[in-house]
């Protein structure tokens, strides 16, 4: 049994159904990402194993219990929220000991839970402060610290870091992980952002309308994305999706891809059984930035690998990389070079794909092909 079940989760509001059987496990010690764009359900999903939303029908596990009619007090969680929740005539001390007086932990326990939170969460000075003298990461801060002294068996985290610039994000995103090593505590953690899902996660469950699109690893979700959604809204710069045919090439099958007087039909390199059927037919072609880079002359002639020349339309220095974005089957593609190889626009720049991990849609279902 996991830390956390949800089997066949149903809500529906007025006849309206809001989550559409929602099925996920996690074990203790893992770290949860429910991700997806606004009005997704990932936070009534939250509500719901908070105990906060009632469920319309199915199952969650918090443990070996079923929690689906218990209050939120009984069901051994500790919550974070976006908006710090902090109660501002008190101490930071206080904060974080105030659950523990409500329990009835005797004083001298109380103290010794504080200073340990204090501790590990590196806000000691901080604790005779209140919340109107603390900064939006302080504060943040105190809101892990008053969840963590609880030592739930559960910790929900509802977009803790929306509120913070995006410095301070990348900041605590890091404590958040380093955290959890420590810690080795089960948590559930709501987002929308696909960085903090990549960074952060053990396992991912990608949301859209109140489905869960993929439920997996982030490496499985990067690499292996199940269908056209999930592949264009992991990933940053998001993958490039073309439009292009199959065509046949010698006993094989290749993609056709090609802009004005530059055609070019490269060898499918993975899935080529499932593709044959498509030959003649049109597919979304995917394909990542990193994917696309300057020519390297030691990777020429090696497997999946394949050159071609094409125009720069536009370049975006990043620093360590430079994103160039050249036509192709009519689209714009964004490719990740090298600084010292980036060509300016207007220029002719050549490029090497990399088809191993390049991946094929169907037009119409916008489900995995390949």
């Amino acid at each position: 049994m996991g830390a956390l079940s949800i089997n066949e989760v149903r809500k529906a509001y007025n006849g309206t159904e809001i989550l559409k059987g929602i099925n996920l496990e996690i074990e203790k010690g893992e770290l949860l990402i429910l991700v997806g764009p606004s009005g997704c359900g990932k936070s009534t999903l939250l509500s719901m194993i908070a105990g906060l939303d009632t469920v319309t029908s199915g199952e969650i596990r918090i443990g070996n219990r079923v929690v689906n009619d218990l209050s939120p007090k009984d069901r051994d969680i500790a919550m974070v929220f976006q908006s710090y929740a902090l109660y501002p005539t008190m101490t930071v001390r206080e904060n974080i000991s105030f659950g523990l007086e409500i329990r009835k932990v005797p004083k001298d326990e109380r103290v010794k839970i504080v200073d340990r939170v204090a501790q590990t969460l590196q806000i000691g000075p901080l604790l005779d402060r209140k919340p109107s003298q603390l900064s939006g990461g302080q504060r943040q801060r105190v809101a892990m610290g008053r969840a963590i002294a609880r030592n739930p068996s559960l910790f929900l985290f509802d977009e803790p870091l929306s509120n913070l610039d995006a410095k301070l994000r990348v900041e605590l995103r890091t404590e958040i992980k380093l955290l959890h090593q420590r810690m080795g505590t089960t948590i559930v953690y709501v987002t929308h952002d696909q960085i903090e899902a990549m960074t952060l996660g053990d396992k991912i469950a990608v949301m859209r309308a109140g489905e869960v699109q993929q439920f997996g690893t982030p490496r499985e979700i990067y690499g292996n994305p199940a269908n056209l959604f999930v592949a264009g809204f992991i990933g940053s710069p998001s993958m490039n999706f073309i439009t292009a045919r199959i065509e046949p090439l010698g006993d094989g099958c290749g993609v056709r891809l090609e802009h004005e007087a530059y055609r070019y039909l490269f060898p499918i390199a993975n899935g080529e059984q499932a593709l044959k059927a498509w030959c003649g037919k049109e597919v979304i072609f995917g394909i990542r930035p990193e994917q696309i880079t300057h020519r390297v002359e030691s990777d020429v002639g090696a497997p999946h690998r394949h050159t071609a020349t094409l125009p720069v339309r536009l370049t975006e220095p990043t620093g360590p990389d430079t994103l160039v974005l050249v036509p192709l089957n009519g689209k714009e593609i964004t490719c990740r070079i090298h600084p010292e190889h980036a060509r300016a626009p207007g220029e002719n720049i050549e490029l090497m794909f990399d088809l191993s991990k390049a991946v094929y849609f169907d037009p119409k279902t916008e489900l995995r092909i390949a």
